[in-house]
């Protein structure tokens, strides 16, 4: 991407968001990526002011895959137990004492207030003031069954501008009044997103767990 271009203007394509059947498969789903959007931080973007931004977490040790809530309430425990060698950062980007950069899923809801957190913390990342982390993209998990409105359709494109991927996770009635999720009985938009997950989580960080 050009450097003058602006990610959180730009339209994006159909495809950005990753989709599933709606009949779950057989077999786990093959990775089928959308395409990337914002690969790397880019010069020229301004951090959010300092209150807005995520806090940081020193780690000493690395899972697969750390997930990050860019609010409360975002899902982020829930995601981070569905996918397998997966860790929550408690709503903070995991800081690594050193080497490379630890993998890391976003995740909001689709609320106006979980899209605005998102966005804060994807411009955060895209103004390249958090370091030690490769943001994969970021995982939008419903607030409530049914379509979202347009205005927060379009809000959500717009924050996906600013991110590598972005997944769209649907509501699931029966983990709101108690049922354990488990990956393999989960819609299958979730099952796609750890498939996708699979395919990106670098080899040096797949070694530390069981991604």
């Amino acid at each position: 991407m050009p450097h003058a271009a602006n990610p959180w203007l730009a339209r994006q394509p159909a495809d950005l968001v990753a989709r599933t059947g709606a009949h779950p498969p057989a077999s786990p789903p093959e990775p089928h990526l959308p395409p990337p959007a914002l690969l790397a931080p880019q010069p020229g973007i301004v951090a959010p002011p300092r209150p807005d931004r995520l806090p940081r977490r020193p780690v000493a040790w690395g899972p697969a895959l750390w997930v990050v809530g860019a609010h409360g309430g975002s899902a982020e425990s829930t995601l981070a137990g569905l996918l397998p060698g997966a860790a929550a950062a408690g709503h903070a980007w995991p800081q690594p004492p050193g080497g490379p950069d630890v993998p890391v899923l976003l995740v909001a809801r689709s609320d106006a207030r979980g899209l605005r957190a998102a966005q804060h913390a994807a411009t955060e990342w895209a103004a390249g003031v958090v370091a030690g982390v490769e943001l994969l993209g970021l995982a939008v998990v419903a607030d409530a069954p049914g379509k979202p409105p347009r205005p927060l359709r379009q809000f959500a494109a717009l924050v996906a501008g600013g991110v590598p991927r972005l997944w769209h996770l649907p509501w699931v009635d029966a983990w709101r009044i108690g049922e354990q999720p488990v990956l393999a009985a989960a819609p299958g938009e979730f099952r796609r997103l750890a498939a996708d997950l699979r395919s990106l989580v670098p080899p040096t960080a797949a070694a530390r767990g069981p991604y």
